[in-house]
């Protein structure tokens, strides 16, 4: 008891950090990330389905070739439009990498299995120099 007392700051850091460590597991899951590498192989090899859940505006300054768009905002009402895919993989793609994680998250809670978030989002995908279009 005499060793908490003295240590009491140690104590509380070690307490936080695990349960910090522990809280994705209790909230739902944690989110599998893919690089931009991991991506291209898995829209190559299996056919993943990209879906882009930035804002209009954003899609409209470029997107990923063969990507579907449905913004975040209207993916829980838009599930129905990909409900065929749910045997497939599905990249999750936002600006940076937020907003794709909640995401993933709806779709796993829907049912989809297969569910990945690129990491860095599209400023990563431009930034190891892979195309985009402005074509619907």
């Amino acid at each position: 008891m005499e060793f908490l007392q003295q240590n009491i700051m140690w104590v509380a850091l070690a307490a936080v950090s695990g349960g910090m460590l522990v809280w994705p597991m209790i909230a739902g899951g944690t989110v599998a990330h893919l690089t931009t590498a991991e991506a291209t192989l898995l829209m190559n090899r299996e056919d993943a389905l990209v879906l882009d859940v930035r804002e209009t505006g954003e899609w409209g300054s470029g997107h990923i070739h063969g990507a579907r768009h449905i913004t975040l905002g209207q993916l829980g009402n838009r599930m129905s439009e990909i409900e065929k895919f749910k045997d497939k993989p599905i990249i999750v793609i936002c600006a940076s990498g937020n907003r794709s994680s909640s995401a993933c998250n709806q779709l796993k809670k829907a049912g989809f299995d297969k569910v990945y978030s690129l990491d860095g989002g599209i400023s990563a995908w431009v930034g190891a120099n892979l195309p985009l279009t402005t074509k619907s």
